[in-house]
């Protein structure tokens, strides 16, 4: 049986390994309880978490049934968008805990939840994505447009302007609906008081970061179908960039300052892999432009995967290079 061009075995078997792996990473960050999560265990795990992509990546290149090269470079690419982007979600899950004053040695839980929750809605955004592209083609011209907007924004928005968390719809729902302590308990999401039972603040904080989370998956999963349009490879490149994410947030917790910068540089991918999708899209574009009475010639261009991917990680060296070198000068 086939499911979105792969064998279903496939998909279960990655599953699975997917859910084994969330299992080890829950019993290392928490063999010790809840505690605070130091610098040095967050980059032991970084490492791993990056060795095991890798290998997959390996993977897809011994064992893809078509194109294998195409495929383990297609993969990479959507990995290095999607690690990207998540890394400037990161800073806001920092600012998420310091609103809601969640002790770091509670934080590693919580985004535990979290990443559960995002590879659940991410799955249901790529299968639902794809189906979309191979019904409607031309939908891939409107991520492209939707793409580029959100990249200009990056260069628009103030890091020190935030929306007031508990101002979040979901929040204000579940606060109407359900009791809320008025502080935390003990690392507890819920709690019995009074014969009543209730959620406490740290679960408030896990909704906000699922809803965040959905709001991160709209920029970057159509960021990812610009260099692969194979369901397979786009849901896997992501999930593995999202899997590591608790271990990145303790590593970059501690030196976030150093990338102001990051931020421009995540702009500049977004709209390049926009004009990238919008290129590919151009007989859509010129047919619009000819029912709109204007005489358009977009040409059609091809970007190679490897100039993608080529593009994608320069972009995302030298805007963190420039950032270490910006701090450090203002520093002085």
């Amino acid at each position: 049986m086939m499911l979105m061009g792969m064998p279903l075995w496939a998909w279960i078997m990655f599953y699975a390994a997917v859910l084994l792996m969330l299992v080890i990473d829950l019993r290392m960050f928490g063999r010790n309880g809840q505690h605070e999560v130091n610098i040095g265990e967050a980059l032991r795990m970084t490492g791993v978490w990056i060795a095991v992509s890798l290998l997959f990546c390996v993977g897809i290149y011994l064992f893809y049934p078509v194109e294998p090269h195409e495929k383990a470079m297609e993969f990479m690419a959507g990995y290095l968008i999607e690690k990207s982007l998540s890394m400037d979600n990161l800073f806001v899950f920092l600012m998420l805990f310091s609103f809601f004053g969640v002790e770091r040695k509670y934080q590693h839980e919580v985004l535990f939840w979290g990443i559960f929750g995002a590879l659940v809605l991410r799955s249901i955004f790529i299968f639902a994505g794809a189906a979309m592209v191979e019904r409607f083609e031309w939908v891939l011209g409107l991520f492209g447009l939707f793409l580029l907007y959100t990249g200009g924004k990056m260069f628009s928005h103030d890091d020190d302007q935030m929306t007031d968390p508990s101002r979040n719809i979901i929040v204000r729902w579940f606060r109407r609906l359900y009791p809320v302590t008025d502080g935390m308990r003990d690392g507890r999401f819920f709690v019995i008081e009074n014969g009543r039972r209730m959620a406490t603040p740290l679960f408030v904080t896990l909704l906000v970061i699922e809803t965040t989370d959905v709001a991160f998956a709209v920029d970057s999963i159509p960021a990812v179908f610009s260099v692969s349009r194979d369901p397979f490879i786009v849901l896997t490149s992501n999930i593995f960039a999202i899997l590591g994410l608790r271990a990145l947030y303790f590593a970059l917790a501690a030196v976030a300052k150093y990338f102001k910068l990051l931020k421009y540089g995540l702009g500049v991918i977004l709209i390049f892999v926009g004009v990238k999708m919008l290129l590919a899209m151009n007989e859509y574009i010129n047919e619009l432009g000819s029912l709109a009475g204007l005489d358009v010639h977009v040409p059609h261009v091809e970007i190679p995967t490897p100039v993608s991917l080529a593009v994608i990680f320069g972009v995302l060296l030298l805007s963190m290079l420039l950032s270490v070198a910006f701090t450090g000068r203002k520093g002085e």
